[in-house]
């Protein structure tokens, strides 16, 4: 049986704040540990209203503090929005603190719009470019390299350091460091078996890992009967549409005649985007996983459950947590 794990964008939702938005991640945290999921990992945005967690290691340190067991981490830092060394003394931090609990998970992508990418101080026409350098950087901090600088706390720490990506980029940097990839199949699911296949044939054994080990995002609105779960996917549905639109919001109320009033093209965005998806039932849910499994070899699965209310969605994880006892 593979591990399941949780992402968690720490949504605002509609008519609701921040600081709710953060009661329920260490709800959900506190229900995914009792559930037995693997990993609990939040997401670095910024500039987004429906989004709290762009203060991604302040908000791990939250989660880890409410829980006791469950690996908790970033899925993930954006790395060319901060100097390596500060995320070396952050995760650092946070390891000391929580001590064989904390990932960190990285992407080369701002997780903002340009405008606001430039607010975080970032070079935009090189630091992506940088992003190999700068994680052999952030690695040699963990390693305790010799050096002029040493990252305090840091130094000869275990910090399991992810490559996170949604094309063959990050997929041919993780098999060149010898990292784990996790791949953001439950958004950008176009180059997902490609990128699974560069990862697989390119990889490099390195201390820290001996064969590949793929992790693949996928959603989950589970319900108690595929109607319910229908119903629920819309604040999803809605969020993709009005971010693609150019018109970001809070995560909306569930709307049951969303899909039956938009267009053709949203219909053909919302049916690419949200490709790797299961919505329904626990035994329509538990079938969508086996097949996504047996398809894609996946060694753990990455679960976003975007729902509005917040009860509904510790209920689809605790559904989740079924379909996949269920799996064998």
């Amino acid at each position: 049986m593979i591990p399941f794990s949780v992402l968690d964008l720490s949504p605002i939702a509609e008519g609701s704040d921040a600081a709710a938005s953060f009661r329920h991640t260490r709800e959900l945290a506190q229900h995914a540990e009792r559930l037995g999921f693997q990993r609990y990992w939040l997401a670095e945005h910024h500039g987004m209203p429906g989004i709290a967690s762009a203060a991604t290691a302040v908000l791990i340190g939250h989660v880890a503090g409410a829980t006791s067991r469950i690996r908790v981490g970033a899925g993930g830092i954006m790395l060319p929005n901060h100097s390596p060394l500060v995320v070396a003394e952050q995760f650092g931090t946070l390891e000391s603190l929580y001590p064989g609990r904390i990932d960190l998970g990285l992407g080369r992508a701002p997780g903002s719009d340009q405008t606001t990418a430039r607010a975080l101080r970032r070079n935009l026409a090189s630091d992506a470019d940088e992003f190999p350098q700068d994680l052999q950087e952030l690695m040699d901090y963990f390693a305790d390299a010799p050096g002029p600088v040493r990252a305090v706390p840091g130094a000869g720490l275990d910090v399991p350091i992810w490559i996170l990506g949604s094309s063959l980029y990050g997929a041919q940097v993780a098999a060149h460091f010898g990292l784990p990839y996790a791949f953001a199949s439950h958004f950008a699911p176009a180059q997902m078996m490609q990128a699974i296949a560069a990862y697989r044939e390119r990889f490099r054994p390195s201390a820290s890992l001996a064969k590949p080990y793929v992790m693949l995002g996928y959603n989950v609105f589970a319900a108690d009967t595929d109607e319910e779960a229908r119903v629920l996917a819309t604040s999803m549905q809605q969020a993709f549409v009005n971010l693609r639109s150019g018109r970001p919001q809070r995560l909306q109320p569930p709307d049951a005649g969303y899909l039956d009033r938009i267009g053709p093209a949203e219909r053909a965005l919302l049916d690419h985007v949200l490709a790797c998806t299961a919505i329904g039932s626990r035994e329509t849910v538990a079938r969508a996983l086996r097949d996504f499994v047996t398809r894609t070899g996946a060694d753990e699965l990455m679960i976003a459950s975007q729902i509005f209310d917040h009860g509904a969605r510790l209920r689809s994880y605790e559904i989740v947590s079924q379909a996949r006892a269920a799996l064998g």
